[in-house]
Order: C-alpha cells, then sequence, then structure tokens
C-alpha cells in the first residue's frame, strides 16, 4: 500500500505526487480516463487543459506572475514542464496543451514512486490511509455521491451565477459612501449612489450588454438557475424599476454628497475580513467579461475599479471549504482525506495546481510527523489557501489576485509599481517562513 493515494490526475493531483514523490513517499494515483469523462475532457493524458491554454501572466508585478513564482520557490513540477512547451503570448505563460498534457503524463509515467491505476475511483474510505482528493470541479456520480455523504451535504452542485468582486483600493471614495440601510449595523457596506440619469443610461447598457455562452458541458444554454442566483442582466429585463425595488433599491440611504435619497443604489459587500475586496450585491452575471468591465463601470464610484474576478455562470461543484477543511486542506471531520484543486475553491489552472503543492506539504509534515511550515498571508499561496479557509458565509471560488494581499503601509500611486513591491514583499515573507526551520 502506497503513502498517499490521489484521485485525480489534473494540474493538482499531478503536481502534488512528482512533489511528494521527490520527497521520498510513494504514491497511488488513481486516473478514470479512458474509462469514463467528465463532460469537459476528451483526451487520455494527464493534466488536460480544456478552456484554454494561457496560464496568466508570467510578470512578477501581477497576481498571476507572483503565484507563479512562489510555486518555483516551493519546488512546483509543472512550472518547469509548461516553460519546455511554452508558446509566443506577450507577457502571459502560454501552452500546446496537447505538448503540456504529454509531458506531464510523460513525467508521471515515468516516475518510480508512482503507481497508475486507470480506474473509475468510487467510493472515499476515510479510514484507511491518507486519500487526497483532486479530482476537479467537474466531480460527478458516485464519488460525487461519496463526497457528499463525508462532507454531511456541504458540498455545492448547481448552475451558479457569481457577482464579480472588486478591489477596494481602486474605488473613488469620493463618490462612494459607507452607511447601512436606516443606520441600522455599523455601516456594514459602501454604496456607490446613482442619479436618475444616470442610472437610466446604466440600464440600457446593461439589458443590451453582450451574454457570454454557456460551455458545452455545462449544458445546453436553457438552464434553470436559482431565484437568487437570477444574472442581473435577465432581472432587468423584467422591466427598468425591477432593479431599483430589488438589489439597488435605494430606501433608507441618504447620500451625503447631496443630502438627498439617490434614485438607484449599489451595494458592494466585504469579501473578506481585511476589507480589501467587495462583492457588488445582486450582481450575479453571464456577461461577457469585456461587456462586464464596460457596464459596470458605468456604475458611481467604479469608474477605474480593478476587478479581482468577473461574474461568471457555469456548473460548480466545489466545497464549502471555508466550513469543511482544515488550513491543512483536511477534512476537519476525517483527517485522513485531502482536497487539492478547484474542487475547494481555488479557481484557475495555476490556482489548481498551487493547491496540489499546498496539500501535498501538509502530507509530507504529516507522513514524517514534522511540522508544518504555514505560509504567511502577505503572500499569494497563503492568501489563496487563507481566503478558503477563513469563516465565509457568502464563499465563492477565487483565483490570485492582488486584492488577496495586505495594502502596503505607504500608498505608491502607480499601480505597476505598487504591484511589484507588493510582490517584492510576498516573496521576502515567503523565503522566510520557507527556511524558518
Amino acid at each position: 500500500m502506497a503513502d498517499v493515494k490521489i484521485l485525480g490526475a489534473g494540474l493538482a493531483g499531478c503536481e502534488a505526487a512528482l512533489w511528494l514523490t521527490e520527497q521520498g513517499h510513494t504514491v497511488d494515483l488513481y486516473e478514470q480516463k479512458p474509462h469514463a469523462y467528465s463532460p469537459a475532457h476528451k483526451q487520455q493524458g494527464f493534466a488536460e487543459l480544456v478552456c484554454s491554454n494561457s496560464l496568466k501572466s508570467d510578470r512578477l508585478d501581477s497576481a498571476a506572475g507572483l503565484l507563479k513564482e512562489e510555486m518555483r520557490r516551493l519546488g512546483s513540477h509543472l512550472l518547469p514542464i509548461a516553460a519546455q512547451c511554452s508558446v509566443a503570448a506577450g507577457g502571459a505563460l502560454a501552452v500546446d496543451r496537447n505538448e503540456f498534457s504529454r509531458l506531464v503524463t510523460e513525467a508521471v509515467e515515468q516516475c518510480p514512486n508512482i503507481t497508475i491505476h486507470r480506474q473509475e475511483v468510487t467510493e472515499i474510505a476515510p479510514h484507511e490511509g491518507i486519500t487526497l482528493v483532486a479530482t476537479g470541479p467537474l466531480t460527478q456520480g458516485a464519488l460525487a455521491d461519496s463526497i457528499n455523504q463525508l462532507t454531511g451535504g456541504q458540498k455545492l452542485s448547481f448552475y451558479d451565477a457569481a457577482a464579480p468582486i472588486v478591489i477596494g483600493e481602486s474605488l473613488d471614495m469620493e463618490k462612494v459612501f459607507a452607511a447601512s440601510r436606516w443606520g441600522k449595523g455599523d455601516a456594514d457596506y459602501l454604496n456607490c449612489p446613482f442619479d436618475k440619469e444616470g442610472y437610466e443610461a446604466f440600464y440600457e447598457a446593461l439589458i443590451s450588454a453582450e451574454r457570454a455562452p454557456l460551455h458545452d458541458f455545462d449544458g445546453d444554454g436553457e438552464v434553470t438557475v436559482y431565484e437568487g442566483c437570477m444574472p442581473v442582466e435577465i432581472m432587468a429585463k423584467r422591466g427598468p424599476d425591477t432593479l431599483r425595488f430589488g438589489p439597488l433599491k435605494p430606501v433608507g440611504l441618504t447620500d451625503p454628497n447631496t443630502g438627498r435619497r439617490p434614485w438607484a443604489n449599489v451595494q458592494l459587500r466585504r469579501e473578506n475580513q481585511e476589507g480589501t475586496l467587495f462583492n457588488l450585491v445582486g450582481f450575479q452575471t453571464n456577461l461577457k467579461f469585456g461587456e462586464q468591465k464596460r457596464v459596470f463601470q458605468m456604475i458611481p464610484g467604479l469608474e477605474n475599479a480593478e476587478f479581482a474576478r468577473y461574474g461568471v455562470m457555469h456548473r460548480n461543484t466545489f466545497l464549502n471549504s471555508p466550513m469543511l477543511l482544515n488550513d491543512t486542506l483536511n477534512l476537519k471531520e476525517y483527517p485522513n482525506v485531502y482536497f487539492a484543486g478547484q474542487i475547494t475553491g481555488f479557481e484557475g489552472y495555476m490556482e489548481s495546481a498551487a493547491c496540489g503543492l499546498l496539500a501535498a506539504r501538509a502530507i509530507h509534515a504529516r507522513l514524517t510527523q514534522k511540522p508544518l511550515q504555514k505560509l504567511p498571508t502577505n503572500c499569494m499561496t497563503g492568501a489563496l489557501l487563507h481566503y478558503i479557509t477563513q469563516e465565509n458565509k457568502d464563499f465563492q471560488p477565487m483565483g490570485a489576485n492582488m486584492g488577496l494581499l495586505p495594502p502596503l503601509e505607504t500608498r505608491i500611486k502607480d499601480k505597476r509599481q505598487r504591484y511589484a513591491e507588493i510582490a517584492n514583499r510576498a516573496l521576502e515573507a515567503l523565503e522566510q517562513a520557507i527556511h524558518e526551520n
């Protein structure tokens, strides 16, 4: 019996398997292809990239670039492989998808401490050694049922329309004001007040904006969403006052700049405890990303907003990680069962691989009975892990973004320079954490 059983040979599973074997551990890696395929996957190889060949920016002054550099320092095996099959993409890291999958598969197959099992796993045995579940956001069937049983039904799986998230530092605070309706609470929300003319222009732009097509593995485009997750552009088409009497209702609010109640009002809710990220309340959407930027920057105070995450609509299968997982990525109730990848709420290809690295580090510490070096929350890997395991009643998946990191003590106006300083601080903190023991 191997030291670790890993379910899923996607980016998270392969990254974890290769890292663990480098530390001297043995791995049983289970991959259901070619006997069974998810609705998204078509090829037999491991680490199959489905939606894009882009692994995002490689610049250190970007969130995606910082994440990659942290992964390199943590011992990533997939990033050197990606470099071998990269294609020209400006400042981004893009790969030949087929070649990337082929090289990752080859690396895993040639590793003597990894035993590959090409078979479907339908059940998790929580008391029979360490299991790492890295089966992705389209986990389905009997395995999904088994996960649901282990987690007490706290797994989410439905067509979900998620709202965009903006970075707090990018808001125009001369237009935005903090207040709760009728003065209740502690001014928990930021408010973006519309006048009549501004709202009508915004409304027309919203109902005419172009929606994103659903992926073919998400359905035929005619899906049912919960009323509470109704995309804002669909709700708006019910009539020009629907939003004003719904999520954009201005009642109980007074704009301090005018002394009057706004014609309509967009509320922003804290997305994290630090207050660096804000969710657009009621703005679940399926608009194309470019359309979201164009239309939502018409909201007062959001003219120069930086989006940490655009709204999306797709079938999601992910854990309620803040409720279920320790910061070592194992279940609180069943500590032998670990999770990694997009099923945890790490959103994105490189984020998924990074989560595999984090889970592997935790498992290695467990197997060797050595203390785990906790990563600080001012580096990207530590911040992502903190995000998915801190209390969050409105938890949604999140990718790497600078809004997850605490701001600098001294404000730097130039964004590129500011992000470069934040990245340098992150790498210094990461190096200190890695070498402190």
